[in-house]
């Protein structure tokens, strides 16, 4: 270990030291000192697997074959167990709201064709169906999503009002430039030569032969007006050009923005409103484009480009929050059914999917409270029997297995019931095996039969009765194991300490090994609180680099003793200037390319302020030997 490795690795868990076992058998385990660690459990054993949990939701759900992402398990788990103590709505705000998005979705459908709501029609009427939404975004329920779909629409008739002026104002356009068409042609042909300063213009054709033209400046085609006309007409051009491009623009930018919170309320699921949306669309919008337009690589075009293989629509939007629509009311019929001829346990599971899906659909808002709380007392006792199983309870397990039978006759106990009764057999038979063995003098094999049973079941009420038959027998046993248990789990300092009262030494009185890893944990803890002690007397007459040095020296030996550490770590801050001169020397003495002069400047600044400095004259003397080997 290098020299300056003490201070380096100050309060991390290291490699056991104070004591070597002959022949490793397993890892050795962090220090605990007097604080006993919990046994770790496989994350593969069978404890608590048998009972069949109900999770009221995976990470995701599919609907008719599109899968939508639902977050977090456990926050929908939450909100499913907040909604069985969740009254119904069932008041008269709710049901004004579930009648105003029922209307709005009839104004917009493309079947009205007689009267609705006393009101004669033919096709959707998007004005009334708009005006409905605004009252609808008051219930606590709907979010103000109402307002929101409101703000988009909105949004979108402002767009193509914008593009209806521009397409007013290229009319206008092409009027204007077809009189300045007429004015310059009519110019062009009546302001002709013969006026006085007229000219000749000589001009040499490729052939040889001479054109002679006359030029009058100032009028026809030479004329500032003219010329003027010409400059306007393609200025128009250019105008009208920019019309349409910026018409389209704010058309596609409309229609995207108007996409994105469709796409939106759909992985939210809430499905009402992607239908009101998308019937909206079908009316702001009628020139047949339907394309959502989303980024190729988003995660909602690969939700839906993985599941259909196409690109989706605004029809797909609307097909699929229908398709989830219908699945939530059958969920919640069969619910109902199974409800009525107690199957509790198949129930549960239809309302979990039916909440996973269309929580915010009336079906599922509107369910009785009473037929909520009969599934949650049964989740709850479920629960408990899950969190018994996984405490290797199995007297309370029994007892709520019972429960669950009596309220659930669906309720599949058969793998909890086979559970209870081979782990509460295995436990049994192994606390008499322990009894056998305990009789027949063997204690290392009584021991660990003991210790299997106590895995398996600790709380067998027989585990009593073999503790009373230990101590009647011999204490001995119960000494010599927790001797081996505080040596695996590398609890060195309370082996010692209980082997100073004495309790340790006749428990290992016999056992070679034993013996010999008693000897060697009490001896080398006798060296660190040797070590300890010298260096606290350095400390108290004001030498903390000598104490630093004691105590960096037998760290270099023990590194993993908890005690030892803690000294070391409340010594540092005062000679942290000292140690921070070793490490950086250190480090540069330790590069691949080793700097020796700026590492050996280093080790002299901490033998400047230690002159007395092990570490540091024994690096300068190395240092010195490279640089001058002669």
């Amino acid at each position: 270990m290098k020299i300056f490795g003490a201070f380096l690795c100050l309060g991390l868990p290291l490699s056991a030291q104070v004591y070597t076992p002959p022949t490793p058998k397993a890892a050795p385990a962090t220090p605990t000192d007097t604080v006993q660690a919990p046994a770790s459990q496989d994350n593969q054993s069978p404890f608590g697997q048998e009972v069949p949990l109900l999770d009221p939701a995976a990470e995701t759900i599919s609907v008719a074959g599109v899968t939508i992402p639902l977050g977090d398990s456990r926050v929908i788990k939450a909100r499913f167990e907040k909604y069985l103590n969740e009254p119904e709505e069932s008041g008269e705000t709710a049901a004004q709201y579930r009648a105003d998005i029922t209307e709005i979705l009839d104004l917009l459908s493309p079947h009205r064709l007689a009267s609705l709501s006393g009101k004669s029609g033919s096709g959707p009427n998007l004005a009334e169906a708009f005006n409905l939404l605004p009252h609808a975004a008051t219930y606590p329920g709907d979010a103000r999503l109402s307002s929101s779909l409101a703000e988009s629409i909105y949004t979108a008739m402002l767009a193509k009002r914008d593009s209806s002026n521009l397409k007013f104002i290229n009319a206008k356009l092409d009027k204007e430039r077809s009189n300045i068409t007429r004015k310059a042609d009519s110019q062009a042909r009546n302001e002709g030569t013969g006026r006085l300063g007229t000219q000749e213009k000589v001009t040499e054709t490729e052939n040889g032969s001479t054109v002679t033209e006359t030029i009058t400046p100032g009028t026809g085609i030479h004329s500032l007006r003219y010329l003027e006309q010409i400059r306007r007409l393609t200025e128009i051009e250019v105008q009208q050009k920019g019309n349409i491009v910026q018409s389209e623009v704010a058309i596609v930018q409309s229609k995207t923005q108007y996409q994105v919170a469709m796409a939106q309320w759909f992985l939210q699921r809430r499905f009402q409103h992607v239908l009101m949306a998308s019937r909206f669309y079908n009316q702001i919008w009628r020139d047949g484009d339907r394309t959502l337009r989303i980024e190729k690589d988003s995660d909602i075009s690969k939700l839906f480009s993985q599941s259909l293989g196409a690109t989706p629509t605004i029809a797909t939007l609307d097909s699929l929050a229908s398709e989830a629509i219908r699945d939530t009311d059958k969920a919640i019929g069969a619910f109902n059914f199974l409800l009525e001829r107690g199957e509790i346990h198949n129930a549960s599971q239809r309302l979990m999917e039916a909440f996973a899906l269309g929580e915010y659909l009336t079906p599922v808002a509107t369910l009785p409270r009473e037929k909520k709380r009969k599934v949650q007392g049964y989740i709850t006792d479920l629960n408990l029997l899950y969190g018994a199983m996984q405490a290797r309870d199995y007297v309370r397990a029994k007892e709520l297995i019972t429960s669950l039978k009596a309220a659930a006759k669906d309720f599949p106990a058969a793998k909890a019931e086979g559970a209870v009764a081979g782990y509460t057999l295995a436990s049994d038979l192994a606390i008499e095996e322990a009894k056998a063995n305990l009789l027949a003098k063997e204690s290392e094999k009584a021991a660990f039969s003991i210790k299997q049973a106590a895995s398996i079941w600790p709380t067998n009420p027989k585990l009593e009765e073999f503790k009373n038959l230990v101590g009647s027998s011999s204490e001995l046993i119960v000494s010599r194991n927790d001797f081996d248990r505080l040596l695996s789990e590398s609890n060195y300092r309370e082996i010692a300490k209980r082997a100073e009262e004495g309790e340790f030494i006749l428990a290992v009185r016999g056992d070679q090994e034993r013996t010999a890893a008693l000897k060697e944990i009490t001896g080398n803890l006798r060296n660190i609180e040797g070590a300890i002690l010298q260096a606290s007397e350095f400390s108290k007459k004001g030498a903390v680099y000598t104490a630093y040095e004691q105590l960096a020296k037998i760290r270099e030996e023990f590194p993993d003793d908890p005690k030892l550490g803690r000294e070391i770590e409340l010594l540092a801050p005062r000679v942290a200037n000292f140690t921070k001169a070793l490490d950086t020397g250190e480090q540069l003495k330790s590069r691949s390319q080793p700097q020796l002069a700026s590492a050996l400047t280093h080790f002299l600044e901490a033998q400047t302020i230690y002159p007395d400095s092990e570490f540091a004259e024994e690096n300068i003397s190395t240092i010195l030997a490279q640089i001058f080997p002669e």
